[in-house]
């Protein structure tokens, strides 16, 4: 079965703040699994003129497993293929913080500053069921650090300090602007928590 966008779970679904089991065997369910992350995260994308799928969680999907797929080229929308990465742990942050936008495919049309460090070593096993280990910079780092979270029940606009200046939102022109926070975002807090 080919997944769609629509499995993607968004807040408040509960699901989300749970944490995700360890994977014990690379095996073809995982595969599976791996496949229709894929399948969904480009789905999404494909509905969306300005966005990227970059990564997604398992969890996402509703299905509580330490899998992370993360896109091997941001920039170029016709390289459509993932790594994976199973069971991901960060093992050591680096650097400073640096703060920078963040959005969810499980949240949607919401974006906000989140702080991340500029650098994590992370280890994980690839689909072969192989232990690696991944030193991460800039963009792939605050990937990472998102989707890890995910893995743990945490969503980016945890990491954020509620205020008017928080959060934003993707007009038609592909440019950011700021969200009404009273009649917008304030609403949907209790939602998210």
């Amino acid at each position: 079965m080919n997944s769609t966008k629509n499995d993607i779970i968004m807040l408040p679904n509960p699901s989300l703040r749970t944490r995700s089991k360890r994977v014990g065997l690379v095996d073809k369910n995982i595969r599976d699994v791996v496949d229709n992350m894929s399948n969904a995260t480009l789905d999404w994308e494909d509905s969306r003129e300005h966005e990227v799928g970059v990564a997604l969680a398992a969890i996402q999907m509703d299905l509580p497993l330490r899998i992370v797929i993360i896109r091997n080229d941001f920039d170029n929308k016709n390289d459509r293929t993932f790594n994976v990465f199973i069971n991901p742990e960060i093992v050591k942050f680096e650097g400073g913080l640096i703060e920078d936008f963040e959005g969810c495919l499980s949240i949607s049309n919401v974006y906000g500053k989140v702080p991340r460090y500029e650098r994590v070593k992370v280890k994980a096993m690839n689909l072969s069921g192989k232990q690696i280990r991944i030193t991460a910079d800039g963009f792939l780092a605050r990937i990472f650090q998102h989707e890890i979270d995910h893995t743990n029940g945490i969503v980016f606009v945890d990491h954020i300090r509620y205020n008017s200046e928080a959060f934003f939102q993707l007009q038609e022109d592909g440019h950011l602007s700021e969200i009404d926070y009273e009649n917008n975002i304030r609403k949907n807090i209790n939602l998210w928590q």
